[in-house]
């Protein structure tokens, strides 16, 4: 170990609270430190509490723990905060299994309700992930519903949801995982007898992942560390990208003035990242006003340059990091070290498009919506195929009011082929009605002469879909850009293509690459990793590709007014510490058909590249 990391270890009594950075070598620093508690301190096992945020890193810290003393296992408590606040609750109120809504039963709750609500949503998943964090930020800060702005829906609908989430819930007589920590909370409030026994047992607590705490598992580790308060707290303030969920990062600040007597270190070696890598990361997060002020140095040497490129479109960009991918692979790099990250999923759809057309392996940590499965995709494609000939009833009856044009499912009732014909004969006593017919004949013709980008631009602009897609957002009381967003990504999808008979064959293709994706992500998880930024975290690679760097993706549009620039730019220097040898982001210079410009992260990275070069 280092001399800070033995600093860290041989703390004495009271609180402390520890910076460490990436790849700094914190679980290495916390195990011996309990080593050290237990050998050198003789402190019980038994009276250690150790907390993490996931079961998988409680598990990690329990194998290094027991390879660190020599195969013995000691009864040390692990587990994340839900897991030991659940074991006090157990205690309690004699809890058990069948009182604990799992979240799979959780999500089956909101998908039923929102099934329900005249809801349009397009990728279901994301939508209950947000849902159920928000309905957790709630519980977990003491928020007041009424006055809570959701991120995905309108104030009325999220509180029906959460009205009726509740309800289903206790009518089930089961408690969430955040629940656990709330009633925990209230426990120790309202019985100190009960608080007084569970402070005995545990004289010393260490926490992992500080910056992740939220306000009210603060306060119980709070109350559970008095009166000793022989609190170990390790954290990077610099990786605290989980407001949206209800972590703080000001708490780590909340820590020192709370406990003004704690020990404050710094684990201040990069063992991870080359010399190249942690100082382009240094340099974007030292922006943040909002952090402890660090000096980190790299173990390793300079290494290769941090590489920005500029691309012209996601089809190019897509085509420039599978070319850099499979150059990687060629000189020894296994492709399950590459990892492509982008800060929400859709930003991956062109990256996964291309690495099916080269035949290149990926794995998808998340799920991806299928693009071509959105509403705007179907009518799409119902207008091509109807441009191209086709005569099914079923294409009519989808888009014959797309946009409005008065025509009647009466006017197809009957079975089999739709056509123009029956149309005419059903408003033959209309003129009016008979010039919308024609019109709309005339532009499928007009449609099925030319490549589906054009088409979709004559759709657009000629046939009045924008102005449908306007109509039907207002009444949907949503914003029109949601729509327009998922249309220009069509529109630039359509780019490569010379016929609709192309595309078409190409979201097949695509449709099976992500099918197969999802029965296989639990056999094995090889090839090219692809990722969001937030699921990089606690994760390496021999090689980082970064993609999207634009202002709007990146720092990402609609978290700038929820989270705020500092949180965003934290997320980008998680991203940027994930690679240990090479790092290379890209951006594009235009999207979705309009002009892009590179994120302001970007700008600072070339700033200091231009302050070295003058240097």
């Amino acid at each position: 170990m280092n001399q800070a990391q033995k600093q860290a270890v041989t703390h004495k009594e009271g609180p402390c609270l520890v910076l460490a950075g990436p790849g700094s070598g914190k679980t290495l620093t916390i195990v011996n430190r309990i080593k050290y508690l237990i050998e050198r301190n003789q402190v019980r096992p038994e009276e250690i509490l150790v907390i993490t945020f996931t079961k998988f890193a409680a598990q990690e810290m329990k194998l290094r723990l027991q390879a660190l003393m020599e195969g013995r296992r000691l009864p040390v408590t692990m587990g994340t905060f839900h897991g030991i606040y659940y074991g006090i609750l157990k205690w309690a109120y004699r809890l058990g299994p069948q009182n604990i809504l799992s979240e799979d039963e959780k999500y089956r709750m909101l998908r039923e309700i929102i099934s329900g609500l005249e809801l349009d949503i397009f990728d279901e998943e994301d939508f209950l992930e947000t849902i159920a964090a928000e309905i957790g930020r709630i519980k977990n800060n003491g928020l007041k519903l009424q006055e809570y702005q959701p991120r995905q829906c309108s104030r009325e609908a999220f509180e029906s949801i959460y009205r009726e989430y509740e309800l289903f819930r206790k009518n089930a007589r089961k408690i969430d995982f955040d629940d656990m920590l709330v009633l925990c909370y209230d426990l120790f409030r309202r019985r100190p007898d009960v608080l007084r026994l569970w402070q005995k047992k545990f004289q010393y607590i260490l926490v992992d992942e500080f910056q992740d705490i939220n306000q009210v598992q603060y306060d119980v580790i709070r109350m559970l560390a008095a009166p000793e308060e022989n609190l170990f707290a390790v954290g990077d303030d610099d990786q605290s990208i989980y407001g949206f969920r209800g972590a703080d990062v000001k708490l780590m600040f909340r820590f020192l003035k709370d406990y003004p007597q704690a020990e404050q270190m710094l684990l201040d070696i990069n063992y991870r990242s080359t010399a190249n890598i942690v100082r382009h990361a240094l340099r974007v997060i030292e922006h943040n006003e909002v952090r402890f002020a660090k000096a980190i140095r790299p173990k390793k040497q300079a290494g290769e340059a941090v590489h920005i490129q500029e691309t012209l479109d996601s089809e190019d960009e897509g085509v420039y990091v599978a070319s850099e991918i499979r150059s990687r692979i060629k000189s020894g790099i296994l492709a399950e070290q590459i990892a492509v990250l982008y800060r929400v999923h859709t930003d991956a759809r062109a990256m996964a498009a291309q690495l099916v057309k080269q035949k290149i392996p990926f794995f998808m940590r998340d799920l991806l919506p299928d693009l071509y499965q959105h509403f705007i995709a179907k009518d799409i494609r119902a207008y091509f195929r109807l441009a191209d000939g086709s005569r099914e009833r079923s294409d009519f009856l989808l888009v014959m009011n797309r946009p409005k044009r008065y025509l009647g499912r009466a006017a197809m009732s009957g079975s089999g082929k739709g056509s123009f014909e029956e149309l005419r004969k059903f408003y033959c006593d209309k003129d009016w009605m008979q010039d919308r017919i024609d019109q709309f004949e005339w532009d499928l013709k007009m449609m099925g002469k030319m490549a589906p980008y054009a088409a979709i631009q004559y759709l657009r602009k000629k046939v009045g879909y924008d102005d449908y897609l306007r109509e039907c957002a207002e009444a949907r009381g949503i914003q029109p850009s949601e729509y327009f967003d998922v249309l220009a990504e069509l529109e630039e999808a359509s780019k490569p293509f010379a016929t609709a008979q192309d595309w078409f064959a190409h979201m097949e293709e695509y449709a099976n690459a992500l099918k197969k994706q999802r029965q296989h992500r639990e056999v094995g998880r090889t090839g090219v990793q692809l990722m969001t930024m937030h699921a990089s975290k606690g994760l390496e690679f021999d090689t980082v590709f970064i993609i999207q760097a634009n202002e709007g993706q990146i720092p990402y549009k609609k978290s700038l007014k929820e989270q705020g620039a500092e949180e965003e730019r934290r997320l980008f220097y998680v991203a940027m510490t994930r690679a240990r040898e090479c790092l290379k982001i890209s951006y594009v210079t235009v999207k979705n058909g309009k002009d892009a410009r590179p994120s302001r992260f970007l700008e600072e990275l070339l700033l200091t590249n231009l302050q070295n070069t003058v240097e």
